[in-house]
């Protein structure tokens, strides 16, 4: 057992997806930081010194020891605008590797050699003179 899970982790795809877990990890926080430390507040400031993350409709408020109860759209904004920041830079670096992976895979066909344009030179000729005797 220890040795087909040993050879499972040691494939390619296995690896490219840890190491794919990680990076968008390590995106995703950059991203959040983003757009929760310098993209709302800024859009707060156009909007007129809003606060998107205490925007909310109380459905009923606080009393005594029981917490009110809101819908914080604020924050869903807040998360909807993360999500489409990093499915772009996403959709951006999927689009750099194709055009990376296309350019690799462009390969001229190889030049044929001599004999065989001689040859084809031999056999063009020979039908010509066929062609022309007709």
């Amino acid at each position: 057992m220890w040795n087909d899970f040993k050879k499972f982790i040691s494939r390619g795809n296995v690896l490219d997806l840890a190491v794919g877990v990680i990076i968008g990890g390590a995106v995703g926080k950059i991203v959040s930081s983003l757009v929760n430390d310098i993209i709302m507040p800024i859009l707060g400031i156009i909007l007129g010194k809003v606060d998107f993350t205490s925007l909310k409709y109380v459905i009923s408020p606080a009393q005594g020891e029981t917490p009110e109860l809101a819908i914080n759209y604020g924050m869903f904004i807040q998360n909807v605008i993360d999500f489409l920041i990093i499915a772009f830079a996403i959709f951006m670096m999927i689009r750099m590797i194709e055009k990376f992976k296309k350019k690799e895979n462009v390969v001229a066909p190889p030049k044929p050699s001599e004999e065989v344009i001689l040859l084809t030179e031999i056999r063009d000729l020979l039908k010509n003179e066929k062609d022309a005797g007709k």
